[in-house]
């Protein structure tokens, strides 16, 4: 289930969807983000743990420019005593204007990333609650951030990258860290749902580590101005159930534990595909025993 544009719906309408996914038992996990302000990601994700029996919750992601480590960890550490084995402790970077809001500096992310990482570490040897072991992993598509994602962090939680990059981060990170990429979809579309989620898609071409990612992976600027077809099918897959489900598989298949189903729509739509969708993945990846998607 989504980020932040979905926090707009009550605590009550997200429970109830909720609880129709933790029926799913297709899907392991249900994750959201945040960006600075607003609903605070861990009052969030403990609500959504209370809401769900067996459902995992991870933070995808926790922006490190919303609170200091320290808090990010302790934070992390109580949802994940109240939950054990359910929570996932995601952190971000984000990004410049984001920094700007609180008055930061963004201009070294790496060693942010790894001064935030630390702190976070030293925290969690002093907390006094006996804490079950929970991973923590970080937004990583830039190769240098993967690196950091692997020697600082449980792995990485890529968001709006192509199956390439997962293939590519999966060799930069070993075989050991997590790595839980994110993957776009659109469920049975119209024609009306298609051109919004095109026009939702191209703001993460005016982000610029969003496009440098993609012109690695062989988007020009004219795909990522225009965004072309190819654009769209190298971020993005719509269609039914089947072609859905194949994408994912697609992602397990270059090397991912976990794919973050990321639906379009708003609260109720994304619910539905979901649901609509759950058959297909199921069928799709049987053979892959232990395979989880996130939602």
């Amino acid at each position: 289930m989504g980020g932040p544009e979905h926090f707009s719906d009550t605590a009550t309408a997200q429970r109830d969807a909720l609880r129709r996914l933790d029926a799913l038992t297709t899907y392991g996990s249900i994750w959201t983000g945040e960006g600075v302000g607003g609903r605070d990601i861990y009052a969030q994700l403990g609500i959504w743990l209370a809401a769900t029996q067996r459902l995992a919750a991870g933070a995808g992601i926790a922006n490190v420019w919303a609170r200091a480590p320290e808090a990010a960890e302790a934070a992390g550490a109580t949802l994940a005593e109240a939950y054990p084995g359910r929570f996932i402790n995601g952190i971000g970077i984000g990004h410049p204007i984001q920094a700007d809001q609180v008055g930061a500096d963004y201009s070294t992310p790496l060693a942010t990333m790894r001064q935030y990482l630390q702190r976070m570490h030293q925290e969690a040897q002093h907390n006094p609650l006996a804490v079950p072991p929970f991973p923590t992993v970080i937004a990583a598509v830039g190769p240098k951030m993967l690196d950091v994602a692997a020697e600082s962090a449980d792995g990485a939680h890529p968001y709006f990258v192509p199956v390439a990059h997962t293939a590519e981060a999966r060799q930069r990170l070993g075989p050991h860290p997590l790595l839980i990429p994110e993957q776009s979809v659109l469920v049975d579309p119209t024609e009306e749902t298609l051109a919004a989620y095109r026009h939702r898609l191209s703001i993460g071409t005016q982000i610029s580590h969003y496009r440098a990612g993609l012109k690695r992976f062989g988007l020009s600027d004219d795909d990522l101005d225009h965004q072309t077809d190819k654009f769209f099918d190298t971020v993005a897959v719509a269609g039914t159930p089947e072609l859905v489900a194949q994408r994912i598989i697609d992602h397990l298949v270059a090397g991912a534990d976990h794919v973050l189903v990321s639906a379009f729509g708003n609260l109720a739509s994304v619910t539905d595909q979901l649901q609509r969708l759950a058959p297909a993945l199921g069928e799709a990846y049987a053979h892959r025993t232990g395979a989880k998607v996130a939602t």
